[in-house]
């Protein structure tokens, strides 16, 4: 069980550290902020960390108008080191960090706040997130999970925060676990809540706070890389656990191989998702996924979903006129 443990709070208004890696994201680097701006809590500091940006990324954010906004310009090394970076520039007792083309709800920072404030033991409080496409349209609905206080064992199971935008975590935790492993280039967020669980509580604010947006331009769906990192991440997870342990690291990679397969499947329309060569990938995943949980398959509807989606990948459709045609 987290044993650390952690001052009381005092009274006095506390200052919160808001981190955003900037790379190359000037589509969207305008609307994150400005959901910043909205945050109902004021008491914040606003580090941008331009990470070696080639586009009009640095020009946007020079428009961008609060005395609490910071900017601060490296060569190009990645979102692990960005976060890192800010950390190290943070004045804040507690940090969120927020991708360049998510978005947060109004309340994200307040309701967080008083979570971690009400549970003393905690050190990281996380919401729930929407999704949101390309244009910043809704999507969907995130999961709405309820873990909390010795998380540890879940989190090995798959990261329940659907992405870094989400927690907010006190500072003294992040600087115990030596901050994000800069060795990984995808899934080092899923790496650090595993972390900072061993050491500490996590308390639910049950609440939409996060809009989440899907693109297959972002890092998440470079799914070799992606593949590769999460795969890593199980395997440091696990390096030092007991042999009962490893049906739970079958069950970690069968959990990892099928979320895999729901977020290639989930975006069957885009054209950059589609065709043989993905539809090949998706199989892949779910053969991967069953293999390591053999049970997935007494899923019976589950596995019939994804072999249909697969099978319509293989050959994308549009609507024409009212009549469902081929695509050229």
């Amino acid at each position: 069980m987290p044993s650390a443990s952690i001052p009381t709070p005092s009274s006095k208004a506390s200052l919160v550290s808001v981190i955003i890696p900037a790379s190359n994201c000037a589509d969207t680097i305008a609307a994150a902020v400005s959901s910043v701006f909205k945050q109902t809590y004021a008491q914040l500091e606003i580090i941008i960390i331009n990470d070696g940006s080639t586009d009009n990324t640095l020009d946007i954010i020079n428009q961008l108008q609060d005395s609490r906004l910071a900017d601060h310009s490296y060569s190009n090394a990645g979102a692990a080191a960005s976060r890192n970076r800010g950390i190290e520039l943070a004045k804040g007792e507690f940090i969120a960090f927020l991708d360049s083309d998510d978005l947060w709800l109004p309340n994200k920072i307040t309701e967080q706040l008083a979570a971690l404030q009400d549970k003393p033991k905690a050190g990281v409080a996380y919401s729930w997130t929407d999704y949101i496409d390309e244009a910043g349209h809704f999507l969907r609905k995130g999961p709405a999970c309820h873990y909390q206080g010795h998380v540890h064992e879940r989190l090995l199971l798959g990261s329940f925060l659907i992405s870094g935008s989400n927690p907010l975590i006190r500072k003294q935790a992040l600087q115990r676990v030596g901050g994000f492993d800069e060795s990984l280039k995808t899934c080092e967020d899923w790496d650090l809540w595993i972390q900072l669980s061993l050491h500490y509580d996590f308390v639910v604010v049950p609440e939409v706070h996060v809009q989440y947006r899907i693109s297959p331009d972002s890092k998440s769906f470079r799914l070799d890389k992606h593949e590769a990192g999460g795969r890593t991440v199980i395997d440091k997870a696990f390096s030092n656990a007991s042999k009962s342990a490893q049906v739970s690291k079958s069950k970690a990679l069968s959990n990892f191989y099928k979320y895999l397969l729901f977020k290639l499947l989930g975006t069957t329309q885009n054209p950059k998702t589609t065709g043989l060569g993905n539809s090949q990938r998706a199989f892949k995943y779910l053969i991967l996924s069953v293999y390591y949980h053999p049970p997935l398959l007494r899923q019976t509807k589950v596995i019939l979903s994804a072999l249909l989606k697969i099978l319509v990948m293989s050959f994308p459709f549009r609507r024409q006129m009212g009549t469902l045609m081929p695509t050229d």
